[in-house]
């Protein structure tokens, strides 16, 4: 099951390096779940048509995971390393941001935090 601990390692990698390291508070801010909604919402699309089980185009060792999927035919590991590779360039891009306020390429666009109360 070397998929499945591999995407689970590295969404923990990635949670760990915005609460130990980065700090940027990406995870609090609306914006960042509206982001994730809508990138899980075309990845559900595609992920779905390349690996779906009648006609793949992706096909996985079923040794090398867990064998579940959902929905269509989505091995959810999919979405853990999805997760992943998308919460790191949105970390990285929030701190490129943070670093250099004054460069047009890095307007922020993440929006406000959410506010605890």
């Amino acid at each position: 099951m070397e998929y499945t601990w591999a995407s689970i390692l590295a969404v923990l990698a990635v949670v760990a390096l915005e609460l130990c390291w980065l700090k940027t508070g990406l995870f609090r801010r609306v914006t960042f779940y509206v982001s994730f909604a809508i990138i899980l919402f075309f990845q559900v699309l595609v992920d779905g048509w390349l690996t779906k089980l009648s006609a793949p185009i992706v096909i996985y060792n079923a040794d090398e995971n867990s064998g579940f999927r959902f929905p269509w035919d989505i091995p959810v590991e999919d979405y853990l390393f999805g997760f992943a590779l998308i919460v790191l360039t949105m970390l990285l891009w929030e701190r490129w941001a943070q670093r250099h306020p004054g460069d047009a390429a890095s307007r922020r666009t993440t929006g406000p935090l959410i506010r605890r109360r």
